[in-house]
């Protein structure tokens, strides 16, 4: 076990010795259960503006350990101790980055920032002059082309983001991709939502925010053009398409990573391809550590399934290449990989011969295995996978 000081940085123009902070740094679990390695009250800033070096609990988690840091900012006078945040500032770091002095952005905005206006004022009918303040706001990052500020179907208000967010914070829904071809960002938000549920809500929150995020070491930056989405986010029934919250999380993943095509648009089935490369890298920036794969363009075969079996049964996360056409809802007739899934339990056979996969899928998870199939169909449209520890 380890003891590490922590720190970070504050941004403003009022006087050091005029400001206090709480600081809380800490991690939920997968059963949500938060651990704190620090948790002060109002300290005083430094002249510089960083926080002080607050010493933690002894820590067992490795340097790569995302903790969310929680900042309150006070001004205080002689008389009186005022919060100057309606809420307090949340952010995300790895350990290695607390501890290494890193736990702050250069973008100002993106630190706990306070600033005041300085200068004296008069009355007008004593000869003062006419004082303005301007105060600016980002603009916000995501605006659906159809549905802008202000309409009643916008699918980025902050009102249905929040509710989005903790219906998944608290495990009531899941990710799910819509029209969008995003299987491969489904599959990690999925794994996160259930390991850190804390750093899935963080990360949505800073897009939401900032138009951007960084998971540990993976970056999330969508373009202009997908902020900026066009085309229908609603059925002729109203029901959506893709929830704002899975166009920011999944679509903004995978945009992040095409260097040629655009995200922009709900059908970009080109640009939703992901390969079991990139995947891989996905998950390991995050944290997750591989520890097998058999993964390929070619069907696993039996022997992979069985492997893979092994390692469900262990609590590893178990993420396949499939052919779509092996769940129920499609039509198609292809062996080809096309789809990608988390396996919930091991393939099973019933007294008939059928093969059931409790597995996690376009936004549920139940045994969505075609009724009726047995292993031979399962085998030809099966390509193997990769598997991960658990995310701590």
């Amino acid at each position: 076990m380890t003891v590490y000081h922590l720190s970070t940085r504050v941004n403003s123009n009022d006087s050091a010795d005029s400001i206090l902070y709480d600081l809380c740094i800490y991690r939920v679990d997968s059963q949500r259960n938060k651990h704190v390695i620090v948790d002060v009250k109002l300290q005083p800033i430094q002249a510089d503006y960083q926080t002080l070096q607050h010493a933690t609990s002894d820590i067992r988690e490795p340097l790569s350990t995302i903790y969310i840091m929680e900042v309150m900012l006070y001004h205080k006078t002689m008389l009186h101790t005022t919060p100057v945040l309606s809420t307090p500032f949340t952010h995300m770091y790895t350990l290695e980055e607390f501890s290494t002095g890193k736990a702050w952005s250069p973008v100002k905005r993106e630190n706990p920032c306070y600033f005041i206006t300085t200068g004296t004022t008069k009355r007008a009918s004593e000869g003062g002059a006419v004082k303005t303040v301007k105060i600016s706001r980002p603009v916000r990052p995501f605006i659906a082309k159809e549905y802008p500020i202000g309409d009643p179907d916008d699918p980025f208000d902050i009102t249905k983001i929040n509710t989005q967010i903790n219906s998944r914070f608290n495990q009531l829904s899941l990710p799910s991709q819509g029209r969008a071809s995003a299987c491969g960002p489904a599959v990690l938000f999925y794994c996160l939502q259930k390991d850190r549920p804390d750093v899935y809500k963080q990360a949505a929150r800073e897009l939401w925010r900032h138009g951007k995020t960084k998971i540990g070491q993976l970056e999330i930056a969508p373009g202009e053009g997908c902020r900026h989405p066009s085309g229908l986010f609603y059925d002729e029934n109203g029901s959506p398409l893709i929830s704002g919250l899975d166009w920011m999380t999944l679509v903004s993943l995978r945009d992040s990573e095409n260097a040629v095509l655009s995200f922009d648009m709900l059908d970009s089935p080109v640009a939703g391809v992901t390969l079991w490369t990139t995947l891989n890298e996905w998950f390991e920036k995050v944290g997750y550590e591989l520890v097998f794969s058999n993964v390929g363009i070619t069907q696993a075969g039996i022997e992979g399934m069985n492997e893979l079996n092994e390692y469900v049964r262990k609590g590893c996360k178990v993420v396949t290449l499939i052919n779509d056409g092996l769940l129920d809802g499609s039509d198609s007739t292809l062996t080809v990989p096309t789809h990608w899934i988390v396996w919930e339990g091991p393939v099973t056979e019933d007294s008939l011969g059928h093969v059931h996969l409790e597995l996690f899928s376009w936004g549920s998870v139940k045994d969505r295995i075609k009724s009726g199939k047995k292993i031979p169909y399962f085998i030809s449209r099966f390509f193997g996978g990769m598997v991960f520890k658990p995310l701590s």
